[in-house]
């Protein structure tokens, strides 16, 4: 599976410091490699940010899937993201 940005997601990652992107890219692309990546993922109940979201440390990417592609678009510190 592949993954892509929406341009305000991109906006918000390019914000965080740059090991935090870094980190973020690493564990989207282990996500990725995985035969299924949502057995990592969380089941939104609110789906006005999206459907399903990654927890990666304190950073929460929340995401889509359209046509066997995960579509970021969310990215921000755990104490911000659901505000």
């Amino acid at each position: 599976m592949d993954y892509a940005f929406t341009p305000q997601a991109l906006k918000q990652l390019e914000k965080l410091p740059k090991d935090i992107q870094v980190r973020i890219v690493k564990k989207l692309d282990f996500y990725c490699m995985q035969k299924s990546p949502l057995d990592f993922a969380e089941h939104l109940t609110d789906r006005s940010l999206g459907s399903y979201r990654f927890r990666i440390g304190d950073f929460r990417v929340v995401f889509d899937i359209e046509q066997e592609k995960i579509v970021v678009l969310v990215v921000g510190h755990r104490r911000e993201i659901y505000k």
